[in-house]
């Protein structure tokens, strides 16, 4: 059901509410629609098995009754909700035992759940496969001053896990849950929430699926971002981890030494990456990237690759080029030759020019390298 059906007949369908299955609610736009709906779904819904719920950003909707939906959703399999303050939640997902897929998405302040509650409330949820959640900008969060358990309890079932919010919060959450059959992690900080204080999500991601990733993209734009792929998964093309720093709303740039902050709270070790792509390409789904501010300082640069010992190709898309070829012949100047990066062999560069200050550059680094014994080749994209 949309907002494009009238509210009254939204209303009177949500009267047969042990007959209703799914109910999918988009773009509420006030409190005068909800008032009238709202009333309508505070009572069992014995059949449902689909909630979608989904807020107009900068929409303030009143706090959701500790009745809605009865207090009980037994046959509930998939919840989604965008934007809707719900800090009664915990107690509709203890009777939710059979939930597969749970999105919490833009929780707002008025909806704050402690990771402690949220930890004891998925603890019920033995069935769930699939976990987002993700907190609005505004919302900060100290950290919880309560010792995590001797023994986290197992998600038995959780292949695909993201988050969005502030590091303190994950670092409260994780620490109480294990997730034996995790396949994907994504993780979202906020840039002046970001807290590299977080040591039970280092332990958390410090698992043998996470070790020994062999391929990484490495994004800064409108906000910064490291992808993680292994060799062995059943879909190549998608990471396997993903970090992320959100600058949105923001007045400031990504820098690359923030970004190498991030690799040893965030990530295992990058040691065993052989292939290294900087920037986005034509061929990735999102091919529009922000104009990047060329005013990073070299060092920055070397900081951001000096982790990627084992790369044997980088792949450098056209506008961190000039950067990255200012960065090596940095590392030319200090006597470092083979410091960084030094299993290079190849530089695969987008929209390839045969001269340029960048082929310059980049040729005095090459034959740098040769001189020391290490061969590398520039090629096209």
């Amino acid at each position: 059901m949309g907002w494009s059906t009238s509210v009254d007949n939204i209303v009177v369908a949500l009267g047969h509410s042990d007959r209703v299955c799914r109910i999918e609610l988009r773009g509420v736009t006030g409190c005068l629609q909800w008032d009238e709906v709202s009333p309508a779904m505070q009572v069992p819904f014995p059949a449902l098995t689909d909630l979608y719920l989904h807020c107009l950003k900068y929409t303030t909707l009143p706090v959701l009754p500790d009745n809605f939906l009865g207090g009980s959703a037994p046959r509930l399999r998939y919840l989604i909700m965008d934007y809707i303050p719900f800090p009664g939640i915990p107690n509709l997902l203890l009777s939710a035992t059979h939930l597969a897929h749970l999105s919490l998405h833009n929780i707002p302040p008025s909806g704050y759940i402690s990771p402690r509650v949220m930890a004891d409330c998925l603890s019920a949820l033995t069935c769930l496969g699939f976990l987002s959640l993700s907190f609005s900008n505004e919302f900060l969060h100290s950290r919880s001053r309560q010792r995590p358990p001797m023994t986290p309890f197992i998600l038995p079932c959780l292949t695909d896990f993201s988050f969005e919010g502030a590091s303190v919060y994950l670092d409260d959450l994780v620490a109480r849950i294990d997730t034996p059959q995790l396949r994907y992690l994504s993780i979202t900080f906020f840039f002046n929430q970001m807290n590299f204080d977080t040591p039970h999500l280092v332990k958390f991601i410090s698992t043998p699926r996470f070790q020994e990733p062999n391929r990484a993209r490495v994004i800064l734009d409108l906000d910064a971002y490291v992808d993680l792929y292994w060799t062995s998964d059943v879909y190549p093309s998608y990471p396997r981890l993903r970090a992320k720093i959100s600058y949105e709303d923001w007045q400031a740039d990504p820098q690359p030494s923030f970004i190498a902050q991030v690799y040893t709270t965030c990530l295992p070790p990058l040691s065993t990456v052989e292939n290294l792509r900087l920037g986005r390409f034509e061929e990735d789904p999102d091919p529009d990237f922000y104009e990047w501010k060329d005013n990073v300082e070299s060092d920055q640069w070397l900081e951001l690759l000096g982790p990627f010992t084992a790369v044997k190709n980088l792949y450098l898309s056209e506008e961190f080029q000039p950067d990255i070829a200012s960065a090596l012949q940095e590392e030319l100047v200090g006597g470092r030759t083979t410091e960084v990066l030094p299993s290079l062999q190849n530089i695969f560069l987008a929209k390839f020019e045969q001269s340029g200050s960048f082929q310059e550059a980049i040729a005095q680094f090459v034959a740098a390298r040769q001189l020391s014994g290490h061969l590398i080749a520039v090629l096209p994209l």
